[in-house]
């Protein structure tokens, strides 16, 4: 027998309207410490795989680093299954103040987490599972606090107030990049060091804050209704995915607009600034400094396009962003190139680099165990270059044949660092973008072209996939194909797209990963999903 709930329970689960703002904000400021959290390891990766993956080249470490940030992603749809089955059993409110705590912890301890150096392979093992807990907490933490923030809206604001959650991953992420400044100044050059571990420690503060406020916030109304007529599920995960009807509606949801915004997110603002710093070779501070200026304009647009999709629809909304990230990609890029490093741009127009090579003795350099030795001309010509940050393509020579370099009018036969650095460096071709250089206003114009973007993917996202499925099952059900799409798909674009440019010397080709997923989930958007706007929570 369900347990009786009388009626002036329900009523008191409704929020009063003087409670609605803190209701929000106590969801957002706790979403916005577990975002800190979470992107605190891939705004400091490049620091991260010198500590931790010291025993191999830089290339590799640094490509290990970055699977170390993916694999917090690999593991949050099993955070979805997880804490979704425990969010439609027992309630959203104590689901994600566990959430909350779990991401915290980890953190804290990656702060505390001997490096290398000290303890061997021990570390980055450590690492990695600390990565783990922070993915399985967040695969958990979004659903939940998007489904309690969409049950209490009212139904012509829905896509405005879960528009605040869509903006605290940006906030999440501005404040970890404010926060790195920060420890940046007070500990100089010791930062590499040692600094960067003060972020990480931080959080400690901000898990107490956020468990303090979660710990004070009422349940859902629209599952105290359900809890109230007996009408809880006692297996979520059988219910959403082993009915066909509404496991349909999850591939949809998946492959429609999940794994094209994750790309769009990840592009906007973590490829974008490896791409500043990696491939432009850009001052990493002013790099950092020039993206938080683009997130703190653009952020309130995740906001402004909820409320554009309470009023035209969800779905138009979602598929123009789709559709101008699929065409704008590589223009916008290339703009930030031409503004963020002009003299490479110049020099890679005047004077292209390109390695000529029998096609066997070039190998790809990613070496997870650090024994591979990559020491044939081909190799050490791609080493060499990449490390200066000079873009080059790749031409296939006739087997046998020794590896040829040309920079712009000039053949250097073989490996010779010193003839190589002379051709590059008399091409224009700089080992380090000048900041007094950088065309600072048209490079956060260009990233917060991609804001945009993103804020169109992603702003109605959480209203849209609230109103696709019903109470009993809504946080199961919403939990995976987001957490998969953002995951899996968005979660290994900055591993996969650098690896691809690596590979290629052509640091535009990593964004064919983008542009591919953007492209199929408008086509399968565009002609599979239904308008949701105005849809009733309790009635779906």
């Amino acid at each position: 027998m369900p347990e009786y709930i009388d009626e002036k329970t329900i009523v008191s689960a409704q929020p009063k309207p003087n409670e609605g703002r803190k209701i929000l904000f106590a969801s957002c400021l706790g979403t916005v410490f577990e975002w800190y959290d979470f992107f605190l390891y891939g705004a400091l990766a490049a620091i991260i795989g010198k500590q931790f993956f010291a025993g191999v080249n830089d290339t590799t470490a640094f490509i290990l680093a970055l699977m170390t940030f993916a694999a917090g992603f690999v593991v949050r749809p099993f955070g979805a299954l997880l804490f979704g089955r425990l969010g439609d059993m027992i309630g959203r409110k104590y689901t994600f103040l566990i959430t909350v705590v779990l991401m915290g912890l980890s953190t804290f301890l990656v702060g505390l987490l001997p490096t290398f150096e000290s303890w061997g392979i021990a570390a980055p093992i450590i690492l990695v599972s600390l990565r783990m807990l922070q993915g399985l907490a967040l695969g958990g933490e979004y659903a939940g606090a998007a489904t309690y923030v969409a049950e209490h809206a009212p139904k012509g604001k829905r896509g405005q107030n879960t528009g605040w959650i869509q903006a605290t991953a940006s906030m999440g992420l501005l404040l970890s990049l404010m926060v790195i400044l920060v420890c940046r100044y007070i500990t100089g050059d010791q930062f590499d060091t040692w600094g960067w571990r003060l972020p990480f420690l931080l959080s400690i503060i901000m898990v107490a804050i956020s468990a303090w406020i979660r710990l004070s916030m009422h349940e859902s109304p629209s599952f105290e209704k359900i809890k109230a007529e007996g009408k809880q599920s006692k297996s979520p995960i059988r219910d959403a995915f082993g009915s066909w009807a509404n496991l349909k509606v999850v591939l949809t949801a998946l492959f429609s607009i999940n794994a094209g915004q994750a790309v769009t997110w990840y592009t906007a603002q973590f490829y974008v600034l490896f791409f500043m710093t990696q491939f432009l070779k850009m001052d990493p501070a002013q790099a950092n400094q020039l993206l938080i200026i683009a997130v703190v304009i653009g952020a309130p647009f995740f906001v402004l396009f909820g409320v554009l999709s309470d009023k035209i629809g969800r779905k138009p909304v979602l598929m123009t962003g789709l559709l101008l990230a699929t065409l704008l990609y590589f223009p916008l890029f290339n703009a930030l190139s031409q503004f963020g490093n002009p003299q490479i741009d110049a020099a890679t127009r005047q004077s292209p680099v390109t390695v000529i090579a029998d096609p066997a003795t070039c190998t790809f350099q990613f070496d997870p165990v650090g024994k591979a030795k990559f020491d044939s001309p081909c190799d050490k010509v791609k080493t060499y270059l990449a490390k200066m940050g000079v873009p080059y393509n790749s031409e296939h020579a006739a087997p046998g044949s020794s590896v040829v370099t040309t920079v712009g009018n000039q053949q250097i036969q073989g490996f010779d660092e010193a003839v190589i650095r002379k051709a590059v460096i008399d091409a224009g071709y700089p080992e380090k973008a000048d900041p007094t250089k950088v065309n600072q206003p048209m490079v956060v114009l260009v990233i917060l072209g991609l804001m945009l973007i993103a804020c169109m993917t992603y702003g109605p996202l959480a209203a849209f996939m609230v109103e696709l499925f019903p109470t009993r099952i809504r946080y199961t059900s919403m939990s995976l194909p987001y957490n998969i799409g953002n995951g899996w798909i968005g979660g290994f674009l900055p591993t996969v797209s650098f690896a691809l440019v690596v590979y290629t010397g052509n640091i535009y080709y990593g964004l064919w990963y983008p542009v591919v997923v953007t492209g199929i989930s408008f086509v399968v958007g565009t002609l599979c999903i239904k308008e949701t706007k105005g849809v009733d929570l309790d009635k779906v």
